[in-house]
């Protein structure tokens, strides 16, 4: 089951359907793996505060992972993600909304399912898996800037 919870209005003033999107990419970076996921979008403060509590960074980001204790199944863990910082980098790059929203969404499940970008390798794994899962849904290749 996804739960998502608007905590932000932002995310439904510019996304009127804003959780059939988030459902869809999260469904899709499951796949078959069975299991409970918390989506939070909420604003650039909650986003900060978290990721200073539980990162020591003193600044929101896009989207934070919690995965949970392996003893807490079938609960995999929350998704949090900042309405202010998304918006901006999807201007930024040339996206909208929907999109980066989307790929944002597929990457932090697939923390939540144990994917890593701590070194290159890692890094290329998981934007290859990610590539992979967001053409499923017909979201174009978040990725394709930087490779030009």
């Amino acid at each position: 089951m996804i739960e998502i919870e608007v905590e932000a209005e932002a995310w439904t003033g510019a996304l009127p359907d804003v959780e059939a999107i988030v459902e869809r990419a999260a469904q899709a970076a499951l796949g078959t793996v069975e299991g409970d996921i918390v989506v939070l979008l909420t604003d650039d403060a909650a986003v900060r505060e978290l990721n200073g509590r539980f990162r020591d960074k003193d600044r929101p980001t896009n989207v934070l992972s919690f995965p949970a204790p392996e003893n807490a199944f079938p609960h995999l863990g929350d998704i949090v993600l900042a309405f202010g910082v998304c918006a901006t980098e999807a201007e930024a790059q040339g996206k909208t909304l929907a999109d980066h929203l989307s790929h944002l969404v597929v990457h932090g499940v697939l923390h939540l399912l144990g994917r890593d970008h701590e070194d290159d390798a890692e890094a290329e794994e998981m934007e290859a898996e990610e590539r992979e899962i967001l053409a499923q849904i017909g979201v174009a290749d978040p990725y394709i800037a930087e490779q030009d």
